[in-house]
């Protein structure tokens, strides 16, 4: 893939403070799904910041990112380990339904991301 392809990814300094590391395993995600040429589960959401080494890393928001997951019909979500506690705090009627995973590297995250179910 990247004989034939350059990815620049920019990402512009100067917005909120903490807006968008948050979607770090996202991007990955989204980067290695377009390399490799394979989907993603459709019934998918996610949240986390990523190290250089893979590390998933804990954000802010989780009862929010909740939320707009159950407002757009999501079935699973991938959270930050180091959330557990902050999704354990969120009433139950909002978690009813999901299929939440808790990651604390990458390969969990690629494993359920490029899951069929």
């Amino acid at each position: 893939f990247f004989e034939e392809n350059d990815i620049h990814m920019h990402v512009p300094e100067g917005a909120t403070p903490k807006d968008g590391p948050s979607a770090g395993v996202t991007m990955t995600t989204a980067m290695l799904s377009l390399a490799l040429g394979k989907p993603i589960r459709n019934d998918l959401a996610m949240t986390g910041e990523i190290s250089l080494t893979g590390k998933v890393l804990p954000v802010g928001g989780i009862k929010e990112k909740v939320m707009a997951a159950r407002r757009a019909g999501i079935k699973c979500i991938i959270l930050p380990d180091q959330n557990k506690r902050d999704f354990d705090e969120i009433p139950e009627y909002l978690k009813e339904g999901l299929d939440a995973h808790f990651a604390s590297d990458y390969p969990t995250v690629y494993d359920v991301s490029f899951s069929q179910s």
